[in-house]
């Protein structure tokens, strides 16, 4: 299957994995709403904004909308769906790439580090779900991708390696929580042909150069998953290169 004449929304789209899944999905024909909260370029300190993702994917002849959305706060879910919507059709595909993550030991994590991070990590894709199941539904068709981390799984121990966790344990239970959320998510649609999976990214350092994902690899992922079979995929958590080889596909530059 290709994505042409599908709608996809991507959060967290402005740069990195988010910005090369948006780019991967518009090269295969979807129409793509770039959503994240840096607008223009300069708006952040790091290069990247939905303004210059929306730009790539015009310039190459793709179709995208960019959507400035703080997926904190409930109202900027809501409106996300209504403006892709609104202005490219119903949602086939949503990709749930957003974070904001502190890397703190958890005897000094804040209270509103905690809740930030769980409102953007565990409620929105929850609550953005929530919002395009029921037309995915009506249809029969439907996509929901979830990119996660190895930080989901659990530390090897005991005995444990001294700072080994550099201060990812509330990182790590956002993702686990978003895991057990896509699976759980799975085995209610299965059966009305949407599909739900997972797609991790690794954490780059300490990490052996064979084992890293870079973002090609995730956006070829990415698009992989949901375009593929969904009686073989749905509810998939995995990784990019092993489902890649898993399907045979390569990556494209």
């Amino acid at each position: 299957m290709t994505m042409q004449g599908k709608v996809a929304i991507v959060t967290g789209a402005s740069r990195g994995i988010g910005e090369f899944i948006a780019r991967r999905f518009a090269v295969d024909g979807a129409a793509v709403a770039v959503s994240a909260r840096t607008v223009e370029e300069g708006d952040h300190k790091f290069p990247g904004s939905v303004a210059s993702t929306v730009r790539s994917i015009i310039d190459s002849g793709g179709t995208a909308i960019g959507v400035a959305a703080d997926l904190s706060k409930q109202e900027d879910r809501a409106r996300l769906i209504e403006t892709a919507e609104k202005e490219l059709g119903p949602v086939d595909i949503l990709v749930n790439n957003a974070a904001i993550t502190y890397f703190e030991p958890v005897d000094g994590f804040s209270e509103s580090h905690y809740r930030l991070m769980f409102e953007v990590q565990v409620r929105a894709p929850f609550e953005l779900a929530q919002l395009v199941v029921p037309g995915m539904k009506e249809r029969k068709s439907g996509w929901i991708l979830n990119i996660s981390s190895g930080a989901a799984r659990h530390p090897v121990g005991p005995p444990y390696v001294r700072g080994a966790g550099r201060g990812g344990t509330v990182y790590g239970m956002c993702k686990a929580a978003l895991e057990r959320f896509t699976t759980g998510l799975a085995a209610e649609l299965y059966e009305d042909g949407a599909t739900p999976g997972v797609v991790h990214h690794g954490l780059n350092k300490g990490v052996p150069d064979e084992m890293l994902e870079p973002p090609e690899m995730m956006a070829e992922a990415s698009w992989a998953l949901c375009t593929g079979d969904p009686s073989q995929l749905t509810g998939k958590v995995t990784y990019a290169k092993p489902i890649l080889d898993e399907l045979g596909i390569e990556v494209r530059a």
